[in-house]
Order: C-alpha cells, then structure tokens, then sequence
C-alpha cells in the first residue's frame, strides 16, 4: 500500500503507462494476457501499479518488467501464482533465491520470455532425428506446430533418452489418454469459479487449473516411486 501511495503522485508521468498500454506492448509476447488479468494479478498482491486521482492504474517501467517475469515464469514453466509470488518477495527483499522450476543456483536475473526454436533448431538443439519428432506428433505425446518452446524442447530431449532406452513415442500414447481423464477431472473442479460472472473469474480459472495439475503431478509422482520402489533390487 505504502508503495502505491508513494507512487501515485506520479500518476500524470509520460513514464507511466495505462492498462491498454501494457496489454499493446506485453500482448505479442503473451497473447492470452487482458484487462481482467492484469486486475487479477493486483488483487493476488504480485502487482501493485499507480493510481491517478480518477482511480485508473498507471504502470511504470519496472511494473512492466515484473509483469514478464510474471506471464513468463506462468507461460514457460507453469507455476502457480502463490510460488511466482514467494520468489519475486525474496527478489524484492534482496535476496538471490533459484528460480523455481530451475535446477541453476542463485540467477538474480531471468529471461521474461523462454527461447523459441524453429523444427531445425528444435532438433539440433536436442540431437533428436525428424523420424523421431514426427513419431512424437503422430503419438500425440507433440503438438505439431511451426515454432516450439522450451517445455517442447524438453519433451524432446527426453524422448531422445528414452529412445536410447528401447521406448518409443507410440508406447507413450497412453499418455495423452490419461492426460485427458486428469483434463476432465480439472475442468470438473472448475465448473463452479468459471460460472462466476466476475471480471476476474477467467484469470482465477486460469490459476486454479494450474494449481490443481500441479497438486495432481505430485500424487502422480508419488505413484510412480512407489511402484519404481517395489521393482528395484
């Protein structure tokens, strides 16, 4: 509150933008992103824009910033906003604390937005074949697409190892459907927010199904140690 407060006397500032501002220059980057998101990140305390005396937000520079790291560390790793929250508290109280999601010590610093490959860079990158990357595609385990991220990236890099192990995209297709059955449980739990007809409710939507699937990757987890424990001599 006290920063706001501080702030709100530079409202009038050229350095500081509005709502449709933001959403004009962080739109490209993240295309998902609205007013009622922006709104929504503010009620959940990870933003904290300006005021003008009429009550509009005004956004400065470093607000900018903090929304990339936001949008980029929900896009490129999927966090829930309670997690992004605790580290951008320890990088606002000066502390150096690792990225969550990252096995690199330390980082202060992180890049907003996660690299981007084309196919042949995609498959330099991971030393993965176009035989294998199309077999991902077909199994549904990759989605096809023009440009791949960095959580594709990594899918890849995996089934590079797995095919070194004798297991092949097709005997992952059971993935995709037990992928669906935990689509159909998250969007069971959501039914009652996403009838909600606040400006917020998409963004809550959003963060809820986040934090659902995360709670359901770690009973997955769980499960499978458990069984990897009875196999092991």
């Amino acid at each position: 509150m006290a920063r706001q407060t501080a702030r709100a006397g530079a409202a009038a500032s050229p350095a500081l933008l509005s709502i449709g501002q933001v959403l004009a220059r962080l739109t490209p980057e993240f295309p998902d992103l609205s007013s009622s998101k922006l709104r929504f990140l503010e009620e959940r305390g990870l933003i904290t824009p300006a005021r003008t005396a009429s009550g509009y937000r005004k956004f400065s520079p470093s607000d900018l910033e903090r929304l990339r790291i936001i949008l980029g560390m929900q896009r490129d790793h999927y966090l829930p906003l309670k997690v992004i929250k605790a580290y951008l508290t320890d990088l606002d109280a000066g502390l150096n604390p690792v990225m969550p999601g990252s096995a690199a010590p330390g980082g202060r610093s992180m890049l907003p937005t996660g690299r981007r490959f084309k196919r042949g860079e995609l498959l330099r990158e991971c030393g993965a074949t176009p035989e294998l990357l199309q077999e991902a595609v077909s199994a549904s385990v990759l989605a096809p697409a023009e440009v791949y991220g960095e959580e594709s990236l990594a899918v890849l890099k995996a089934l590079v190892e797995l095919q070194r192990n004798g297991i092949e995209p097709r005997h992952l297709r059971g993935f995709r459907a037990a992928a669906e059955r935990e689509l159909g449980l998250i969007e069971t739990a959501l039914t009652p927010v996403a009838r909600r007809n606040d400006v917020s409710s998409r963004a809550k939507t959003a963060e809820l199904a986040r934090e659902i699937s995360g709670q359901l990757d770690v009973v997955r987890s769980s499960i499978i140690r458990s069984a990897l424990s009875r196999i092991q001599p």
